[in-house]
């Protein structure tokens, strides 16, 4: 065996029983121990090795880890037009923010008539009414009146057609004024609505050079935010086989420095078929697939309600300011046949819960399977956790429930959400997170890329200091200690992926996967922690620096 010890100025091990550290030794992409080249010394003295200072004046963390991120969103819309509220700093190019109605349909008029092809079909990202006003099929009409366009909502739960779009789709136009999430007049396709939408659509944006193209990009975000494993949470997004194709072309090389954990759906996108054999299956089916770094485990993705951003959450009394009323991606019923099925058949659940209702369902059916079925070390998972209630935190957590939140909301929604949605207190209060670190419940942060910024560090910015678009701190209350956003990152995400006896903190028999930091997150003040600079990554024993 041979070693290869690295040494830095200090490794945050997360592992309570050795917190600190200054030097690891690796071999064939685990660690064989972590400590001091004193306290390495028998290893030292027993097997030819290469001291790599490298790092001495660096940080070594766990690899980063994002336990809910999805690549083949992302490289559907990373080849898009982005048009957004907020700034996207993409490893491409630099989106600024489009902030009012009119500034929104100048730069759509903008890119349209920037397109030299009369043919092609625009489709953009990032729509927001909060901001960007009532952007519908006849305001799409007046950009073009010939040329298709496609708006898809900041949440990806909902398109907007113009009616040029609306024909080339070549769908009868009786039969989507009959669907129930399609509001024809108003071009809105949005929850299995999109799914309808996404039939004519994926011919584009699943088209494989552009879609290669896109998984670059992604590939490019993974490791600029300092990832070594990640959760595609929700396969297929659309097409089993031509994304797992070109996933596994893309990603299984060995320039890629991550790994991906894939969760299917329990049921595909858009109306359930009922047929929970087949559902079962299908999954089932999934476990045979796996390469070095794409690999499905023992879990599967329910859905309870709908978009966070695109306000189709589930609300309980009061509900929403304007009196509109959420969606359910699956009916409760539903939901809870899918759930049984996969809880009987030892599944872990990862649930999408974006409003407290939607939690609601959630914890009322997990209730009624542990007194069916009781399980320990469950970890049913509610993932996004936007909206919910204190009383809520304590039913997770005698339930055995756990969470993955998208604490980003804070940032981007808070404010818009408190002036425009649900009122302060709810708003202010989304993503409790300090609520869940006093009592107990284990909790993980993920960006849902791109409903968040792929950047690990951001996340945590934003659970120690729940800092709004406007520089408002909202709820401190529900802030968390550093500690727990660090390992909100590193080995509780992967607690919540299960694979925390491979992962997420630097300990004899891990893997070898290390974020390189240029500051220490200890020694930043909060306000801060979101700018330190990343090296780069080891993943299992291989340095990966950013290129610059």
């Amino acid at each position: 065996m041979e070693l290869t010890v690295y040494v830095a100025r200090t490794i945050h091990t997360m592992n309570a029983s050795m917190p600190q550290a200054t030097a690891v030794a690796v071999s064939d992409g685990r660690i064989v121990e972590v400590g001091t080249l004193e306290s390495l010394k028998p290893w030292l003295d027993a097997h030819p090795h290469i001291i790599d200072r490298r790092f001495e004046k660096h940080v070594l963390m766990p690899g980063f880890i994002d336990p809910h991120l999805h690549p083949t969103l992302g490289a559907i819309l990373m080849p898009c037009h982005f048009i957004t509220a907020m700034e996207w700093v993409l490893p491409d190019r630099t989106c600024p923010a489009v902030g009012t109605h009119a500034a929104y349909l100048e730069r759509l008029t903008e890119i349209e008539t920037g397109l030299a092809d009369p043919q092609e079909v625009l489709i953009t990202w990032g729509f927001h009414r909060i901001w960007h006003g009532n952007v519908d099929r006849e305001a799409l009409n007046r950009v073009s009146a010939t040329r298709p366009i496609f708006v898809w909502q900041r949440s990806f739960h909902e398109i907007i057609a113009n009616d040029a779009a609306i024909d080339w789709m070549g769908i009868d136009r009786a039969d989507l004024e009959r669907h129930p999430q399609i509001d024809l007049p108003s071009g809105r396709f949005y929850e299995t609505g999109l799914a309808v939408a996404m039939q004519a659509v994926n011919r584009i944006v699943l088209e494989p050079a552009r879609f290669a193209r896109g998984l670059e990009l992604v590939k490019r975000t993974v490791h600029l935010g300092g990832h070594t494993t990640i959760g595609e949470l929700a396969y297929p997004l659309a097409d089993d086989a031509r994304e797992w194709d070109v996933l596994v072309r893309s990603l299984e090389r060995d320039d890629v420095p991550f790994r991906m954990k894939i969760i299917p759906r329990a049921a595909l996108r858009g109306t359930w078929s009922g047929d929970v054999a087949k559902d079962l299956e299908r999954v089932e089916g999934f476990a045979e697939r796996r390469t070095h770094r794409l690999f499905f485990g023992n879990a599967v993705k329910l859905f309870a309600d709908g978009g966070f951003f695109a306000e189709l959450m589930q609300m309980r009394d009061p509900g929403f300011i304007d009196g509109h009323h959420g969606e359910w991606l699956t009916e409760p019923a539903a939901f809870e046949t899918l759930a049984r099925a996969f809880w009987m058949a030892g599944k872990q659940l990862h649930v999408h819960c974006t409003g407290d209702m939607g939690v609601e369902l959630a914890l009322d059916v997990l209730q009624k399977l542990q007194d069916e079925k009781p399980r320990f070390n469950h970890r049913f998972t509610i993932e996004h956790f936007g909206v919910s209630n204190p009383e809520q935190v304590r039913r997770m957590r005698d339930l055995g429930a756990i969470v993955s939140a998208n604490v980003y909301y804070v940032h981007e929604l808070g404010e818009a959400y408190w002036i425009n949605s649900i009122g302060y207190e709810r708003a202010s209060q989304m993503a409790r997170l300090g609520s869940l670190e006093r009592t107990g419940v284990t909790f993980a942060v993920h960006s849902d890329f791109t409903m968040a910024p792929a950047m690990p560090l951001n996340s945590a910015w934003v659970a120690v200091n729940r800092i709004a678009e406007s520089g408002t701190v909202l709820c401190p209350e529900e802030t968390v200690s550093l500690d727990a956003a660090m390992r909100a990152i590193t080995i509780d995400a992967a607690y919540v992926l299960g694979l925390e006896d491979r992962i997420g903190s630097i300990r004899a028999g891990k893997m070898a996967d290390f974020t390189v930091l240029e500051a220490d997150p200890w020694e930043t003040p909060l306000v801060d922690l979101r700018d330190i600079p990343i090296w780069g990554t080891v993943f299992e024993g291989t340095p990966f620096p950013i290129a610059t």
